[in-house]
């Protein structure tokens, strides 16, 4: 099943899972970008999203307003549906409404075939975007596992000449029971110093599958990245 966490509240973009995208809120297009793979439910934090997400046909779940993370509100989501202990369960994030849908279909197909705690996805991106703090890098091992997810450009490059730079895509696949005991685990420092939750899972000695696909989409945090978005993908 795939869950889309949608939290209303937003503090550099307010409201951004309503913003128009082509005639339909974020959360919508989003929603309908993935609907063909699998079934999707929207998390909501607001009864407001609950009911626009009806109002579109799609299941929606009301959760907690309090929760610190996306994967902790799937979660909550997850547990009410009654999904099952192997039910894999895609969390596709409300702003990712020019997603392709070969991308999560890529994830799914490798989070069936992993005993990974989780699966996510990663692309080849050039050196003018290594230093965006907001795009996350990823080093991979040989066996296409991640090793480590930082804000920074990793690995240094000592030398120079190196190009071989993976940027992360926010797709996150978890069986349910592994998606249970991710958020049971205690808060880590290199989580908190790099702000990415993902990294609580290597801290604790848990394997992050990867698949590297080509995707031309990417988040949308500001109003000018939706405007980027929006003339991009005209």
């Amino acid at each position: 099943m795939i869950i889309i966490p949608a939290r209303l509240a937003s503090t550099r973009f307010p409201n951004k899972i309503l913003a128009n995208i082509n005639g339909l809120p974020m959360v919508i297009a989003t929603a309908k970008r993935v609907q063909n793979l699998d079934d999707v439910a929207i998390a909501a934090d607001t009864d407001e999203v609950v009911a626009l997400a009806k109002d579109y046909g799609f299941k929606a779940i009301l959760t907690s307003q309090n929760h610190q993370s996306g994967t902790d509100r799937i979660n909550e989501a997850a547990s009410k549906l009654s999904l099952s202990e192997n039910e894999i369960i895609i969390n596709v994030q409300a702003d990712e409404p020019f997603i392709e849908e070969a991308v999560v279909k890529s994830v799914i197909d490798r989070a069936k075939n992993t005993d990974a705690m989780i699966t996510s996805a990663c692309k080849k991106i050039d050196l003018l975007h290594v230093k965006d703090p907001n795009l996350v890098k990823v080093i991979l091992d040989a066996h296409g596992n991640a090793i480590y997810f930082s804000r920074s450009a990793i690995p240094y490059d000592r030398e120079g000449g190196f190009d071989g730079y993976f940027g992360h895509l926010g797709i996150y696949a978890f069986r349910k029971k592994s998606l249970e005991t991710f958020c049971t685990l205690p808060y880590t420092p290199i989580e908190h110093i790099e702000k990415l939750e993902q990294l609580r899972a290597i801290y604790h000695g848990y394997k992050i599958a990867m698949v590297e696909v080509e995707s031309q989409s990417f988040g949308i945090d500001t109003k000018e990245d939706l405007e980027r978005a929006l003339t991009f993908f005209k």
